[in-house]
């Protein structure tokens, strides 16, 4: 090992903040195994041998979409075959049904730009979900779409929030984040939200008591520099605000989309190496999640030696990843996720949207 890699290895076990530099290093090396130990000194200082999850379900409204991002399997033009629009009473109908489930404790909403429909629609939604299920955690609607509610609406980005948060809106997903950086997301995501706009939403969710979730999309064309940058970004905004829950590594998906036809997946080594070294960087992020939809579940288990601590949820019907190809199953069981956790000598803890332990088990 080099001096730079010692030095940060001393920073780690010491409580240091890791810089730039360090940040590029650790991405240059190929020691997986030292990477690992680090991350997990890490993960065992803030969250000891807990493994969170919950149980939740994903209601994705439409796949119409007006952004068509090159990066994106999911979203669709109107008059695609595979295009669908939810209505308020059909979403209502299917969250009424999951909810029949008395473990189910959280919705999770995100749905692509629909090009005619207005703000009210997804105020009506968040307002009939809650009225009818007071008791449900409503997480909804990444900071890309806040931004298109804005755009759509005339109405600023705290008035878009506010409205929201007056129907129900108790926490936001992580999506949309991508790659913070304009050149990035020129290429890969050119018609929504840029990285200034995704941050700043951020910033004022939290501002306004809404928590968020933060995440990366990494594996496509951006650099090494190009991922520690997105990774300060996101740390610089926590040491402001403090209103992240949890940090997720997205690996990019390429089937079916357009970008894909030029950028093959990334490995399963790249993979442990970004949370490893997302844990490392993000120093004041309690929770990193090893998300078993994008990773599948075996991959999910061995991540949890990389510093993640939490694996999600049950999710119930994923789309948006399947649709580019993603092999894992769209939902899992709330006892296969406990035996997964437990095979890997950690302990499951049941938690809620805002990370209170429900129960162990």
């Amino acid at each position: 090992m080099n001096k730079i890699l010692d030095e940060i290895e001393k920073k780690v076990i010491n409580g240091i903040r890791l810089t730039r530099e360090d940040g590029i290093a650790l991405f240059e090396s190929n020691n997986l195994t030292w990477l690992g130990y680090l991350a997990d000194i890490v993960r065992q200082r803030v969250s000891g041998d807990y493994v969170y999850f919950n149980v939740n379900r994903h209601i994705n409204l439409t796949n119409v979409c007006t952004a068509r991002c090159d990066l994106c399997a999911f979203g669709c033009d109107a008059d695609s075959a595979q295009s669908y629009t939810m209505t308020k009473e059909k979403a209502l109908e299917i969250a009424i049904q999951a909810a029949k489930d008395s473990d189910l404790r959280e919705l999770h909403i995100v749905s692509g730009l629909h090009p005619d429909w207005p703000f009210t629609y997804y105020v009506d939604v968040i307002r009939a979900l809650k009225k009818a299920l007071p008791h449900i955690h409503l997480k909804a609607f990444t900071a890309v779409e806040i931004t298109y509610f804005a755009k759509i609406s005339g109405k600023s980005v705290t008035e878009v929030l506010e409205e929201l948060q007056n129907a129900g809106l108790d926490s936001m997903p992580a999506g949309g984040a991508e790659i913070l950086s304009d050149r990035v997301r020129a290429e890969i995501c050119p018609k929504k939200a840029t990285a200034t706009e995704w941050l700043e939403v951020a910033h004022t969710a939290h501002k306004l008591g809404i928590r968020s979730n933060a995440s990366m999309l990494y594996g496509h064309i951006e650099t090494i520099e190009e991922r520690v940058d997105h990774l300060l970004s996101l740390r610089k905004l926590q040491d402001e605000t403090g209103g992240f829950q949890t940090f997720i590594c997205f690996p990019f998906h390429p089937n079916n989309t357009e970008l894909g036809k030029r950028v093959d997946r990334t490995s399963v080594w790249d993979e442990l190496k970004t949370m490893a070294i997302s844990r490392l960087l993000l120093d004041n992020f309690k929770n990193i999640k090893a998300y078993w939809v994008m990773l599948t579940l075996p991959i999910a288990q061995v991540a949890l030696g990389f510093g993640a601590n939490d694996i999600d949820g049950t999710v119930s019907e994923e789309k948006i990843m399947h649709a580019a190809g993603a092999k894992s199953a769209t939902s899992l069981s709330k006892e296969d996720i406990i035996a997964a956790i437990r095979q890997t000598g950690r302990i499951p803890a049941e938690r809620d949207s805002m990370y209170n332990i429900v129960k162990i088990l």
